[in-house]
């Protein structure tokens, strides 16, 4: 398998579509699709991980040697509070399955809110990063 940013913007957007698919199934009272659904955000979202961690542990990283000025500025707020979120979503993830998994579904409810917006945002961020940094100026 061929670990590149792309494939890892690619996994990103992917889970954010899922996310979005399971959002409209939970609303619309379709449980089922939106328990399925979810499960695959999470299958995605642990192939994302296991091959942006492989990529970076072969590759290192670029961010640290962007030049500064405005563009590297605008980049690093969008990145670090995506990375900020990227690891307090991954305890809210586990916690939202677990719950849903025990069928304690008033618990699920309560967790599975903002753990979805939250995953979303870093989804959706992880995209936007990818194109800043392999896309814009600042790829040079």
């Amino acid at each position: 398998m061929i670990l590149t940013p792309t494939l890892n913007a690619s996994l990103n957007a992917i889970c954010g579509v899922l996310l979005c698919l399971a959002f409209i199934f939970i609303k619309t009272g379709r449980w089922r699709a939106h328990g399925y659904t979810m499960v695959l955000a999470t299958i995605v979202s642990i192939v994302f991980l296991t091959c942006y961690l492989t990529y970076h542990i072969r590759h290192g990283e670029k961010s640290t040697a962007l030049h500064p000025g405005i563009l590297r500025d605008v980049y690093l707020v969008v990145l670090l509070p995506h990375l900020f979120l990227a690891v307090v979503m991954l305890p809210m993830i586990a916690m939202t399955l677990l719950r849903a998994y025990r069928r304690d579904w008033a618990a699920h409810t309560r967790i599975s809110v903002p753990t979805f917006w939250i995953w979303l945002y870093v989804s959706a961020t992880g995209v936007i990063v990818f194109f800043m940094l392999y896309h814009t100026a600042l790829a040079t």
